[in-house]
């Protein structure tokens, strides 16, 4: 069964839940799922410097949680009650798990990704070579690019629904400092910094200092960038306040090794964070 009409079932199955009781668009629906663990599909797929969502697998998978049954799953001495299997097969994949870290069946790790004690979720894509740190989490159709750091406790949000809405993508060797969150389809460009504590939704305002005048961006980091948690005043009815927002200090430099640690790179700005 190619892509394409896998497409056109769950399309259809996802305009008529009347057909979900049928065996062929049940297969298709488990079909997409198992494409989507194995990485030969994915949510979301880079077309030049853009991002194109294939909103026909997030309808799989939206499908796929009305056709599974909550039931109990043991995997050695812990248990679970969920719908979704944990994904398995690590060594034959090539990627490191280190206890209890955990990652849903229908999510892809490419040969080289390290999970520590974190999670990732059903839909999200992790290329070779990222790491997922301790208690970082993955969120359904997050997509993670070659050779990015997530640092523990940080945060790459979801977006599975609507279906249409970009997911959040971290492109390849992107660095996320600890407590970092990004969220509501924010695109982080390749090769970006975020210093700790770093919140970024869709309406954040993201406010380039590294020049004479500000630069001000929303909804997505450009490539290289270093940012730090920043604020601004706003006024209000009952007076003026803080508002939090995020700072791009200036470019990460040509000198500085991708795989160099947060500190050093902050520290050719003079930022301690």
């Amino acid at each position: 069964m190619n892509p394409n009409t896998l497409e056109k079932q769950i399309s259809a199955a996802y305009d008529n839940d009347a057909l979900l009781a049928q065996a062929d668009y049940i297969e298709a629906i488990q079909r997409t799922i198992g494409l989507l663990d194995a990485g030969k599909i994915r949510v979301a797929e880079k077309r030049g410097n853009d991002w194109a969502v294939n909103e026909w697998i997030k309808k799989a998978i939206l499908l796929y949680f009305k056709i599974r049954r909550i039931e109990k799953i043991e995997i050695g001495p812990f248990e679970f009650f969920d719908k979704i299997p944990l994904k398995r097969n690590f060594e034959r994949q090539q990627v490191r798990v280190v206890p209890p870290g955990m990652a849903r069946y229908g999510s892809y790790l490419a040969p080289g990704v390290v999970l520590m004690p974190g999670y990732v979720n059903i839909g999200a894509y992790v290329d070779r070579g990222s790491m997922v740190d301790t208690h970082a989490t993955v969120g359904s159709c997050g997509q993670v690019g070659k050779g990015v750091h997530i640092a523990g406790a940080a945060r790459v949000g979801g977006v599975l629904e609507p279906p249409q809405s970009r997911p959040v993508i971290i492109e390849d060797n992107a660095f996320l400092g600890s407590a970092v969150s990004v969220m509501e389809g924010v695109l982080v460009r390749e090769e970006a910094v975020l210093g700790a504590g770093v919140i970024l939704t869709s309406s954040t305002k993201i406010i380039d200092v590294s020049g004479s005048q500000t630069v001000e961006y929303r909804g997505e980091i450009p490539p290289r960038s270093v940012v730090i948690p920043g604020s601004y005043e706003k006024t209000f009815p009952a007076g003026k306040y803080q508002i939090q927002c995020a700072l791009v200090i200036g470019k990460r430099k040509e000198s500085t090794d991708k795989k160099v640690s947060l500190n050093a790179v902050l520290r050719d700005f003079n930022i301690a964070v």
